[in-house]
């Protein structure tokens, strides 16, 4: 239900009785069944659930990088489930942004240029200095013409931040985006995270097992038995 109490009540996100099966041996396997899920602009959401439970099957199904077996799901007020996959990807071009936990930086690309791959899509007249701008904004401004081989694995996911943002995107998934990273660097990169979504008031949806990064966000939802309950933040263990 749609809360209309909220300043913008239209959904940027909104998913209905959302499943998604796969074949097992000779077996169906159901990863989600019947999920509701709506998302309002500016807002940020973690989902947290045990190692196996979907939760990067729902965050793909989520962004349109997967299909459900069942369901709907609208973004930016768009049916999803009405798209093609190259309907659906002009749908994402410079309005939505993604960060990885195992980074997905082109090896053989210096940052710089792994940060103006989405600008590909939707390029700008000042893309390079866009790039330029929030590589120092991450704090690798000296770094650009470094290979992803070059960086530690901190860096390499603040080059992603970057480039999860530099198109000024209206919506941000992150996939256990400290999960390779050691707790102190992780910490940083939640810091870093949360003050660049901050800054660009930016809705943000995260799946993730580190709580601490959980707590941080206005939401908090647990994926258990391909449903999503939601969760106090009390709940969520220090």
């Amino acid at each position: 239900m749609i809360d209309s109490s909220r300043p913008d009540s239209t959904p940027i996100l909104h998913a209905r009785a959302l499943s998604k099966q796969v074949t097992s041996g000779e077996r169906p396997l159901t990863i989600l069944s019947d999920l509701g899920l709506t998302v309002f602009p500016g807002e940020t959401l973690a989902i947290l659930g045990a190692s196996g439970a979907g939760k990067s099957t729902l965050l793909g199904l989520l962004a349109g990088l997967d299909s459900p077996t069942t369901g709907d799901l609208d973004l930016f007020g768009e049916s999803l489930t009405a798209l093609d996959e190259d309907g659906r990807a002009r749908l994402r071009a410079g309005r939505v942004g993604f960060v990885f936990q195992n980074f997905q930086l082109l090896p053989t690309l210096t940052a710089l240029e792994n940060v103006l791959l989405p600008l590909e899509l939707s390029p700008l007249a000042d893309s390079e200095a866009r790039g330029h701008d929030w590589l120092t904004r991450v704090g690798l401004g000296e770094r650009l013409d470094h290979l992803p081989k070059q960086l530690s694995g901190g860096e390499q996911q603040r080059v992603a931040l970057a480039r999860a943002f530099v198109t000024g995107p209206e919506l941000v998934f992150a996939d256990e985006p400290t999960g390779n990273l050691d707790q102190g660097t992780g910490k940083k990169i939640i810091d870093l995270l949360f003050e660049l979504n901050h800054e660009a008031g930016t809705t943000l949806v995260l799946v993730t097992h580190d709580h601490a990064l959980a707590r941080r966000c206005d939401r908090c939802l647990r994926l258990e038995d391909g449903h999503l309950v939601a969760m106090h933040h009390d709940e969520v263990e220090a």
